[in-house]
């Protein structure tokens, strides 16, 4: 499939016009309500949450800004919770999009291969290691990363013939029934008075606040050592599991960074036990890192890999690729209407594609470097700000009260209000 030459695309505002007209803080922003605004309080559900601190009807995007329906313009911060690695409209995505309505491919296949679809496959390929891809199964999902995990889920469990998985403390999985096992979280989880059993938590190597009281190398160690314990001992009380699930930078659990070391001896741990390590890099996948993939940085491969978000272009698309060997699942198992979505694997393609070509994981790694640089600028002036982490382009800052007392390893304890009155500033 040729690609269309971006000159023959819509027009569109650019994102150097959009910049342009972006006021920053100079000119205060007064986020009245309007009649979209309206019509969605009183129509949408209860479980809305951007709208209700955000309150913004946007029309038109480019690169990082966003323009409201007043004819405003915003930095957008939030990049589709992850989808949009290129920013919004990035030409080559749309260029891809467009070929696909032009040439009239199908949307919507199912499980029925296309070139688009193979293309798409061949570029995931691709871009992870040779050793991992050689012999690998891709099945495709819904449209979500939570879809995703479910399906990463029964493949253990169907392969494994057991049932136990464990998972860790802080972890963030989706907020599906099955995903909101695996989280670390109480809050989401109160409301459904009880999950699912069969899960197993695990300390995660918090450096900053470890949970043995260590921090540093011992920390995670002895958290290595629990687990060893876990899947060793007959008296723990663990069946032996059918997966162990992990991020090995915890987004929404406060950007907490695994140690490589850590992750070396997670993945020891797992094949010495005989049990599938599921690595989640729905938000750490497609090079925010400093590397393509999260996992790349302490050289271990996954058993199965579970993708999302990035990977569709900005568009709805969730992948699991895993070992061969874990193939065990029979045929119809697994299915989920939306997950033939061609738009979305041209997108997919394309992005994939630019930012191999374009190095862009190095990119992230210059500038987390710049970045965390100038976090550390504002960490001397503000003792509010307890601790800066991060790898490539995730970051993560933890806000303190300095004047709140200690834990075991001499650290203030967290400050949530402070965090909550930030957003509304």
């Amino acid at each position: 499939m040729s690609s269309l030459p971006v000159s023959s695309l819509p027009s569109l505002e650019s994102a150097n016009d959009l910049a342009r007209r972006h006021h920053a803080l100079s000119q205060p922003y007064s986020l009245t309500t309007n009649a979209l605004l309206q019509r969605q309080s009183e129509q949408e559900s209860n479980a809305r949450s951007y709208p209700r601190r955000i309150p913004l009807a946007l029309r038109r995007a480019a690169g990082v800004y966003v323009e409201d329906v007043e004819g405003r313009v915003f930095l957008d911060c939030l990049a589709g919770a992850g989808t949009l690695a290129l920013g919004h409209n990035h030409p080559a995505v749309r260029a891809a999009i467009q070929q696909v309505l032009d040439d009239g491919l199908p949307l919507h296949t199912l499980d029925l291969t296309t070139p688009v679809k193979d293309r798409y496959v061949q570029d995931l390929f691709d871009s992870l290691p040779a050793d991992f891809a050689r012999g690998a199964k891709i099945q495709f999902c819904g449209p979500t990363g939570a879809d995703a995990i479910e399906a990463a889920l029964k493949l253990a469990r169907i392969s494994t013939g057991r049932s136990t998985v464990l998972a860790f403390h802080g972890a963030y999985h989706g907020m599906t029934q099955g995903a909101l096992n695996l989280m670390g979280n109480l809050g989401p989880k109160a409301a459904l008075h009880g999950t699912l059993s069969n899960v197993q938590f695990m300390p995660y190597p918090y450096d900053y606040r470890c949970p043995f009281g260590l921090g540093g190398d011992a920390g995670a160690q002895a958290g290595l050592q629990y687990l060893r314990t876990v899947l060793n001992d007959p008296e723990s009380g663990v069946p032996a599991p059918a997966g162990i699930v992990a991020e090995l930078i915890q987004g929404e659990g406060g950007v907490v960074c695994a140690p490589d070391a850590w992750t070396r001896g997670l993945r020891h741990l797992a094949s010495a036990s005989g049990t599938p390590l599921i690595i989640d890099e729905v938000q750490t996948g497609l090079g925010r890192t400093g590397k393509l993939y999260a996992f790349e940085h302490a050289g271990i491969q996954p058993d199965v890999l579970v993708l999302s978000k990035a990977i569709g272009g900005g568009l709805p698309m969730s992948v699991v690729i895993y070992r061969g060997e874990l193939d065990q699942w029979r045929p119809g198992s697994h299915a989920g209407t939306f997950r033939g979505n061609q738009l979305a694997m041209a997108a997919g393609s394309a992005t994939l594609r630019l930012i191999r070509e374009e190095g862009l994981a190095d990119r992230a790694t210059e500038l987390g470097v710049h970045l965390r640089r100038r976090l550390a600028g504002l960490q001397a002036a503000f003792p509010c700000i307890g601790d800066i982490r991060g790898r490539g382009l995730m970051a993560g800052v933890e806000l303190i009260d300095p004047d709140g007392g200690t834990d075991t390893l001499g650290y203030p304890p967290a400050a949530p209000a402070l965090a909550l009155s930030l957003i509304h500033i």
